[in-house]
């Protein structure tokens, strides 16, 4: 597979009508939903936890404990909830597969509202995605009209009921709490946890929140087994991964891969190469909120032990290429300044803290940086990563962090010319 594509979520993508319930079903859609309806709940689990299916955000949870954790919660009302916010910068692989395939995100939902005991799902999409919207809201009344959602579907007692709620451009609301505040009517902010949304999350019941692309995974473990999905990738990495890729390459786009898959492969056999002959000075992983790492390193594979080990992570699943001619300063001066307007401002860390990682960002690409500023970075970092109340605050030092480790010199080359002896250590 080395490089190339396995196409399992995007199979059907330009075979069908995303707007046609009928192409879906007559490719195989659906099947997966009449499978697990005839299946005990504990056994739709099992496969789950079996597939070794992780979250494909940020976290990368266990699927399977999270789907075992709200069956278990003995609360009569339990919600679904489906994170299509999608609005890190350089994600959007949640919008391609919506846009292409509607119907398998909604299929994966009704199998785990069925498992875990659901009566009541959301999708909630970023306010900006106007196509994937209105697709989803055609696709929910499809499914209705075939009696795959509403009361008594295919003959069965399960009801489930699914509502499109959108956001309003937060980026906060990726945030799982953030998200949930937002559904429920309230400001887009973070709640502090435990309790986690398994046992308090919609209206504080027992809340099973996954995004598009684990939700999309769930027919495919139903239809073809939980063991055979784990034979797909590596041993710490089951089935595949969705790639975003952007930045200064040739094939710009969204590609499907085996786990095991490297980095360098993904630009070189599926994104063409870098233009015009330039070479590679940096690549960031997951988005904004991701590390940037140099060249020398792009041969690490799409491997969550392999990633971890080196104290990474592939987020979302963004790979954004910037070539030569790019300062490393200036993009994490403008990604510094990004977080320091999405922060939500409810925690001290997060919010004070993003104002002064961009204050003294901007001294080093003004060069009238001092060697303290740079002491100053790693107290503010480590105080950021450690205490802010969720994952923006934490994420946001991430690229500053990692270009601070692999891109040191360019950190002494802010530094003003009758600091730079002190700082080098001369």
């Amino acid at each position: 597979m080395s490089g190339k594509e396995l196409k399992i979520l995007t199979n059907r993508f330009d075979k069908i009508d995303p707007a046609s319930i009928d192409d879906y079903i007559n490719t195989g859609g659906y099947k997966a939903l009449k499978k697990a309806l005839e299946m005990p709940r504990e056994e739709i689990i099992k496969q789950v936890k079996a597939s070794n299916l992780r979250g494909r955000g940020g976290a990368a949870f266990p699927t399977g404990i999270k789907l075992e954790s709200v069956y278990k919660e003995r609360e009569a009302q339990k919600y679904l909830v489906c994170n299509a916010d999608e609005g890190e910068p350089g994600n959007f692989k949640d919008r391609f597969l919506i846009e292409n395939d509607p119907h398998q995100v909604i299929e994966g939902m009704i199998i785990c509202a069925f498992a875990v005991g659901s009566s009541k799902g959301y999708i909630y999409v970023r306010g900006e995605y106007d196509k994937p919207i209105s697709l989803l809201k055609t696709a929910i009344e499809q499914a209705k009209a075939k009696n795959f959602l509403g009361g008594g579907i295919l003959g069965t007692s399960f009801n489930f009921e699914l509502e499109v709620r959108t956001g309003a451009g937060a980026y906060v609301c990726g945030e799982e709490f953030a998200l949930i505040e937002s559904i429920e009517g309230k400001s887009g902010k973070p709640r502090f946890k435990p309790p986690f949304p398994t046992m308090v999350g919609v209206f504080n019941k027992p809340t099973l929140l996954n995004n598009v692309e684990t939700y999309s995974n769930i027919p495919y473990i139903i239809n073809e087994g939980g063991e055979k999905f784990a034979a797909i990738g590596t041993p710490s990495s089951s089935g595949t991964r969705l790639i975003s890729l952007s930045g200064n390459v040739n094939n710009k786009g969204l590609f499907e891969v085996p786990f095991g898959v490297s980095i360098r492969e993904i630009i070189d056999l599926l994104g063409k190469g870098i233009p015009n002959g330039r070479k590679i000075k940096m690549v960031q992983l997951a988005g904004a909120s991701g590390p940037i790492i140099p060249e020398n390193m792009l041969d690490l594979r799409i491997d969550y032990k392999e990633m971890a080990d080196n104290n990474l992570s592939l987020g979302s699943g963004a790979i954004i290429v910037i070539d030569d001619r790019f300062d490393v300063l200036d993009i994490v001066y403008r990604i510094a300044k990004f977080f320091e307007h999405e922060s939500c401002g409810k925690c001290t860390p997060c919010r004070n803290g993003n104002k002064q990682l961009v204050k003294i960002i901007k001294k080093f690409v003004t060069k009238t940086a001092t060697e303290k500023d740079l002491s100053r970075l790693d107290i503010l970092i480590n105080v950021m990563t450690q205490a802010s109340l969720c994952g923006l605050g934490q994420a946001a030092p991430t690229a500053i962090a990692t270009t601070m480790k692999y891109f040191n010199e360019d950190y002494l080359g802010g530094i003003c010319e009758n600091e730079k002896a002190v700082a080098i250590g001369g």
